[in-house]
């Protein structure tokens, strides 16, 4: 079992209508650079499309930088990320 600080989480930002693909895939760049400049500990993000009007972004942080980034790049929502292996 992972300690408490060690899990990794992952916030998530919702995008609806017509151009929610666009907008996730370009959200997507900015939460990139944020990781580069803020130096955090994963580099792991992306984009997931469910229907041609919803897609989102997410970026996945550990949990000890979550209160730090949840404040500065408000998610719309977040869960505890796992790796299916």
């Amino acid at each position: 079992m992972e300690k408490l600080l060690d899990r990794k989480i992952k916030i998530i930002w919702d995008f609806r209508g017509p151009s929610a693909a666009h907008i996730a895939e370009h959200y997507l760049k900015h939460l990139k650079e944020f990781v580069e400049v803020e130096e955090l500990k994963y580099d792991l993000s992306g984009v997931e499309h469910f229907s041609p009007s919803h897609s989102t972004a997410f970026l996945v942080v550990a949990e000890f930088e979550l209160k730090e980034v949840k404040n500065i790049l408000k998610p719309h929502r977040g869960e505890v990320y796992t790796e299916d292996v």
